[in-house]
């Protein structure tokens, strides 16, 4: 390979990784300040957070959900008013407001994508994506699936016999073998009495997590029961029981591809906005109301 060639891979080698996008990104903040220079705009890298402010948020939640906001929601009012703010002024520092009408909130948008869209552009390596599955293997989790046939008894006919009548029936077919015909047993349902690799939300939503939680304990080959449901008694033959597993990644790469880059995308911005927090110093004026510090990092409170 020539020279020129090996200058070229590793400059796309080195673009892919995170700080140097931080340090292309901070290049380009300097040259947009440069061209945006005489504007002047002058940043305040103090945010005061007033008591009339506090007030007015907690109006606002009141209003809204016809209660006052607890100490942690409070809390979380107030720091997201402080990131609205400090995305707000980078933004204006920056020019993203010329010729733009658009609230406030947009331009915070504007910089919360700028941070995105540098997180987005690194490929996830083969063993980052393998770790980021072991690590979370309930996101990419596949439900156990049953195969299944169930006879029905229902209290509201049967009333107190309901039990003793489902437990006579068991006996029966356990005696007689699983060739029985079971279709003069039981009750009608609205459901139909065999199910096929159903899946456990499936199965939940139509007879509830109770029964559910029981058939996953059954064993397969035999009838057992009674079961109940939401409806009532239920015998159960478990024909097939495939176990909840995590596939394997090469089965469902996609998927993991796309949440690994929905959690890197969340580790960056909010990384991006720590690195821009740390240039304002945040003061807090408490209302007389509020007899209790608020539990918020790096402020000043009065």
């Amino acid at each position: 390979m020539t020279y020129e060639g090996q200058t070229i891979n590793a400059f796309r080698s080195a673009i892919r990784e995170p700080l140097v996008l931080f340090l292309v990104l901070g290049a380009g903040i300097f040259l947009l300040f440069s061209f945006v220079g005489d504007r002047q705009v002058f940043v305040p890298d103090e945010i005061v957070v007033d008591a009339g402010q506090i007030e007015r948020m907690s109006q606002a939640w009141r209003k809204t959900r016809m209660r006052p906001p607890t100490q942690p929601e409070l809390e979380g009012l107030i720091e997201d008013y402080i990131q609205e703010e400090i995305y707000y002024r980078e933004a204006v520092a920056l020019g993203l407001d010329q010729d733009n009408s658009v609230i406030r909130r947009h331009l915070r948008q504007k910089m919360e994508f700028l941070s995105k869209d540098i997180a987005a552009q690194k490929d996830p390596e083969e063993e980052e994506l393998q770790e980021y599955l072991d690590t979370n293997p309930d996101l990419f989790r596949q439900s156990a699936r049953l195969s299944f046939r169930h006879i029905y008894f229902n209290r509201d006919m049967r009333g107190a016999a309901t039990d003793d009548d489902a437990y006579a029936v068991l006996a029966t077919l356990n005696g007689a073998g699983i060739a029985t015909d079971t279709g003069a047993a039981g009750d009608s349902l609205m459901f139909p009495g065999e199910f096929d690799l159903a899946s456990e939300r499936e199965i939940a939503d139509q007879f509830g997590r109770i029964f559910i939680g029981q058939l996953l304990s059954l064993k397969t080959g035999q009838w057992s029961g009674p079961v109940e449901s939401g409806f009532g008694l239920h015998l159960v033959f478990i024909e097939e029981h495939i176990e909840s597993q995590v596939p394997t990644l090469d089965s469902i790469r996609d998927a993991v591809v796309r949440e690994w880059r929905e959690a890197r995308r969340q580790e960056f911005n909010a990384a991006f906005y720590d690195g821009l927090r740390q240039r304002y110093s945040v003061v807090i004026e408490r209302p007389a109301w509020l007899d209790t510090d608020l539990n918020l990092a790096n402020v000043v409170q009065r």
